[in-house]
């Protein structure tokens, strides 16, 4: 695991200093050993760079940027089967100096070129520069596990791993996406392949992007989509033949994320998810595996005795941290400096803390994200198979007079305004699903906090969201079940724009790899194409994963409701975090940044602290956003 990042400047205004500087402020993703190469072309300078996190080959061969012949790499991730990769080009004649990962991208590129991305099992994000043809090469794993941010405007092509990379060169300019910011506050992130800054994206995952830089053409190409495995027919197999390769597919993933050179460690919540991870690693193995867990003081919020209860079934070395109510608020005024894009998600607070804690016991960590996504497991589920059929099940004339009465009730605005926000909320999101109950329409609602026409209200000169996969024109995706649709946007949404970025963010800012062993691709494919019942059976959500699960921990262990990792969001920002919230919030603060409405910001706060539930994600977004906007724009 690394950081990288480069530059193509066709004014030839950069340097090798430069490209140190960029380097240097990604060290946290590996500090292990830098490198930087500058090259000189007729038409523009070219440079790449590389902080290493040593997990595979920890000898000096393993470093980058690395070169082979007329190619050079800078690569972050990990590919899992690069053993197998390398015996074939072995069998083809190529030679090897180094044991590592890097070597065998950077030869299956000479051999076979872009279609290497075929071979790989991994996470990664890749850049290759040939020096022959002239041209940068950059690569995505089809997860979108690893971040790749580029910048392209005014002669100037950046790339790197996170964005603050980009703010060392002078010449790149933070001009803010107003649009982006709209998008943030109702979904918590900013989709991909947008950015918070203009000409600044992110290559999405399973795409790769080729800079010619003899004529400066760009072109980027589609190499995998989950939507083609939903798209595919449903396996004819039974529910027994089914648990079976599903559990062989599980065991290969999960194994194949244990290959390393240094220790490795498991994310232990007390979740299904991260149980069957550890049950399945464990049963093979003589040595227990080192197991960890964070628990706060909320007993609402507070997995960890299950975990604890979990690890001693199976018999790990279970390593359980309290989550003290000082140290999570201490965290949150660094939050921008580890998200240098605006990021929503509050569980960001104890994912840091478990980094952290996890990082003096071992270097790689496995994390049991995507479970949701890939088996069904979130609560919404429930609202999309059963009370969207009946939504749309209702007579189109009767919605239609239902929501023509709703938008034009004279009584309306006794309830939406800048002062009724939660009434505002469910009125417009209940407009909007009678005016239209598709499956589409249904999953964006359930996903968006701020209803559109809210927008008008809380920005001065108005924006719009960003469009996104539940935009997607795809007639074939609409002939999905409710449940398969509802599992893809998932997936191409929020797991890759929210749970993703918070975990790479997180842990690589402790220097700790985390591995997500559900976001195998082959698994991936395999669940898609399993019968929704498989998933959701009876109410039941994740049934597949739950019955290979209870053959190793018992199902007490395991059943109650669903908990999350969270924290007590609102109760923090009405006392301790009251301060920093009316810092933020200060009306001439909002006024002189001329981005949101300082009335309708003043409104939210004023209902918030008299305890009007329901507001304190809108009120965390917004001071997300302010702190962001202080620490990387002022």
């Amino acid at each position: 695991m690394c950081g990288i990042s480069g530059f193509i400047d066709y004014k030839q205004n950069s340097s090798a200093d430069l490209l140190k500087e960029m380097n240097s402020s990604l060290h946290h993703r590996g500090p292990d050993d830098n490198g930087y190469k500058l090259f000189s072309t007729q038409k523009a300078q070219v440079g790449i760079s590389h902080t290493r996190l040593s997990i595979i080959d920890l000898t000096s061969t393993g470093n980058q940027p690395m070169q082979y012949e007329n190619f050079w790499i800078v690569f972050n991730g990990e590919i899992y089967n690069f053993k197998e990769i390398r015996i074939e080009l072995e069998n083809l004649g190529y030679k090897f100096v180094s044991s590592s990962d890097t070597e065998v991208i950077l030869i299956a590129y000479k051999q076979w070129g872009l279609d290497l991305v075929n071979r790989l099992l991994g996470m990664f994000a890749i850049a290759i520069f040939d020096e022959q043809k002239n041209e940068l090469i950059c690569i995505r794993d089809r997860g979108g596990i690893k971040p790749f941010f580029y910048y392209w405007n005014d002669g100037l092509f950046l790339f790197a791993s996170e964005l603050k990379a980009f703010h060392c060169h002078p010449n790149f300019k933070k001009e803010i996406n107003t649009n982006a910011i709209a998008s943030f506050v109702q979904l918590g992130y900013i989709p991909a392949p947008f950015c918070i800054f203009k000409s600044c994206q992110k290559l999405l995952p399973g795409h790769y992007l080729v800079f010619k830089i003899n004529n400066g053409e760009v072109n980027i190409k589609k190499y995998w989509d989950v939507s083609d495995a939903y798209l595919k027919p449903k396996l004819n197999i039974s529910f027994a033949e089914a648990k079976e390769e599903t559990e062989k597919m599980l065991s290969s993933a999960f194994e194949y994320r244990m290959i390393s050179d240094v220790p490795v460690g498991v994310f232990l919540s007390g979740g299904y998810d991260s149980a069957c991870l550890t049950a399945i690693l464990q049963k093979n193995r003589s040595k227990p595996l080192q197991t960890f867990t964070i628990g706060v003081s909320d007993n609402t919020l507070n997995e960890a005795p299950y975990a604890k209860a979990i690890a001693k079934h199976l018999g790990t070395e279970h390593f359980e941290y309290m989550c003290s109510q000082k140290d999570a608020l201490d965290i949150v005024v660094d939050l921008p400096t580890y998200f240098d894009e605006p990021f929503g998600d509050s569980s960001a607070i104890p994912t840091l803390m478990v980094s952290k804690q996890t990082k003096k016991k071992v270097k790689v960590a496995l994390s049991a994200d995507g479970g949701d996504e890939v088996f069904a497991g979130y609560n919404r589920y429930d609202y999309i198979v059963k009370q969207g059929s009946l939504l749309q099940s209702t007579p189109a004339a009767l919605r239609k007079t239902a929501h023509l009465i709703l938008k034009n009730n004279p009584f309306k605005n006794l309830f939406i305004g800048e002062e009724n926000f939660k009434h505002n909320q469910k009125i417009l999101k209940i407009e909007d699903l009678l005016r239209d109950p598709s499956t589409k329409n249904i999953a964006r609602n359930l996903n968006v906090l701020f209803a559109d026409e809210e927008l008008k209200n809380l920005f001065v000169g108005g924006a719009e969201s960003l469009k996104m996969e539940y935009d997607d024109t795809n007639v074939k995706l609409e002939s999905l079940s409710p449940l398969s649709y509802a599992m893809l946007m998932d997936y191409k949404t929020y797991l890759q724009n929210d749970i993703l970025q918070k975990v790479d963010r997180c842990s690589m800012s402790q220097s700790l790899e985390s591995r997500e062993p559900y976001l195998d691709h082959r698994l991936v494919e395999l669940v898609a194409q399993l019968p929704d019942e498989f998933k959701y059976h009876k109410g039941v959500k994740k049934h597949i994963l739950k019955e290979i699960t209870h053959q190793y921990i018992p199902k007490e262990l395991l059943d109650r409701p669903k908990m999350g990792f969270s924290i007590p969001l609102a109760a923090w920002l009405r006392n301790e975090l009251r301060p920093l919230v009316e810092t933020y919030f200060n009306p001439s603060i909002i006024t002189s940044q001329g981005v949101f409405n300082p009335k309708y910001i003043s409104s939210l706060y004023s209902n918030f602290i008299k305890g009007e539930t329901g507001l304190e994600q809108r009120v965390w977004r917004i001071l997300m956003f302010q702190m962001w906007h202080h620490k990387w724009m002022n």
